[in-house]
């Protein structure tokens, strides 16, 4: 019997994955990654290694998560070590928990390895701290895939009134009912709101607006998925505090006056 490794692959740069997640690649006989995950840690596997590409673009999955489940199953079984390379943390709408219980019905062997998520590492490399004593002292992490029922309203309602950030994975697509529904249950229109398209990687760029304005916002500077959304009071210490996106634009004014 083998052994399954549930990997968190981090938010993009690859020098952000833990030491305990590379060492799982390396020794892995057989690696399924995810389309967010940083082709360069794939670079870490072993000589021989089988690599399966398992990536999800929006409404379009290259493999179906039942194959991706019966994949992990048949390689373990076999004797087999397999990582399961995931963008982010596997347990933070990485259907992580979904995998770890298709082994566990299966008697399979298998580990998590947590990782650093976006909707932590995309804002703080856009200067945005999810909390600050100040502003935040609570955080939610959401998905922004639509839903239409009561229970969805009811999860908006506690969202706009009780979280004081809101950092959204997937919405780009469903930010204007993420705005609507936002706005219909109390959040004001002038609550600050990031998007952070391909965060903590060279070619990140972070727009900024409010609920009432983002949107046409977006559209102008054509942000499009993988984003993350934040919303809330914390956004505005990124005037003050923005670091990463200023590195590279510094650099590439030296490199004008060289």
């Amino acid at each position: 019997m083998g052994k399954v490794y549930l990997v968190g692959a981090g938010p993009g740069d690859p020098e952000l994955i833990t030491l305990k997640a590379l060492k799982s690649i390396q020794k892995a006989d057989v690696i399924l990654y995810d389309r967010l995950v940083n082709k360069e840690l794939l670079s870490y596997a072993k000589k021989g290694a089988d690599l399966i590409y398992c990536g999800k673009l929006p409404n379009y999955h290259t493999m179906k998560q039942d194959t991706i489940n019966h994949f992990l199953v048949r390689y373990a079984a076999s004797g087999k070590v397999v990582v399961r390379l995931k963008g982010g943390d596997p347990f933070v709408f990485g259907r992580g928990g979904e995998e770890a219980e298709a082994l566990a019905k299966k008697g399979i062997p298998f580990e998590i390895v947590p990782g650093i998520t976006s909707g932590i590492a995309a804002a703080a490399y856009a200067g945005i701290p999810v909390t600050h004593r100040e502003a935040s002292s609570s955080v939610a992490f959401v998905t922004g895939h639509k839903q239409n029922n009561q229970q969805e309203d009811e999860k908006w309602e506690s969202l706009a009134k009780g979280i004081d950030t809101l950092a959204i994975y997937m919405g780009v697509g469903n930010l204007p009912y993420i705005k609507e529904k936002l706005i219909q249950n109390g959040k004001c229109k002038e609550t600050p709101v990031a998007l952070v398209h391909w965060g903590t990687t060279e070619v990140q760029r972070t727009v900024t607006g409010t609920l009432d304005t983002i949107i046409d916002i977006v559209k102008t500077e054509k942000i499009e998925n993988p984003s993350m959304i934040i919303v809330g009071e914390v956004v505005r210490f990124r005037e003050k505090i923005q670091w990463f996106e200023e590195r590279f634009d510094k650099k590439s004014i030296m490199s004008e006056a060289l």
